[in-house]
């Protein structure tokens, strides 16, 4: 299970090191794609095909549908994991969540999500600071 916040330094290369608590889950390899929110998501081989499974169950009539195949897909890059446990982030990738020098990698479950540290912490406080309406609305979901 992929849980927890952690900071690394973005190298010269686009390289980041991948936390050690994610490291078994991603052996078989990772796919970095675009993700929402201006950050990357990044799944393990397995879950990714789990998402292009139900990605090619969507409607290719609606066009949210096919906008959402196309930020996925199109952006869609396959990596390992280095002797020194790192990860490659093409550039492209990282223009596009506007990494810089420092970098948050976030456990989410099935995935993580790689953040630019000020976009993240950024992010981090308007969600903290509207936990208790947040969690009202959750509610209502029965969670």
């Amino acid at each position: 299970m992929l849980i927890g916040e952690y900071r690394h330094n973005l190298d010269q290369k686009g390289r980041i090191a991948i936390p050690a608590k994610f490291r078994n889950d991603l052996i078989p390899g990772l796919i970095i794609t675009k993700g929402v929110d201006a950050c990357l998501f990044g799944f393990p081989k397995t879950e990714w095909e789990k998402v292009v499974e139900k990605i090619n169950k969507l409607p290719i009539s609606q066009s949210n549908s096919r906008a959402f195949a196309r930020l996925l897909l199109s952006g869609a890059f396959e990596t390992e994991v280095d002797k020194q446990g790192r990860i490659l982030i093409p550039e492209n990738l990282r223009q596009y969540a506007g990494l810089s020098k420092r970098v948050v990698s976030v456990g989410i479950q099935n995935r993580i999500e790689i953040w630019d540290e000020k976009k993240w912490d950024e992010y981090k406080k308007t969600s903290e600071e509207n936990a208790e309406e947040i969690s009202e609305r959750l509610g209502d979901l029965g969670i």
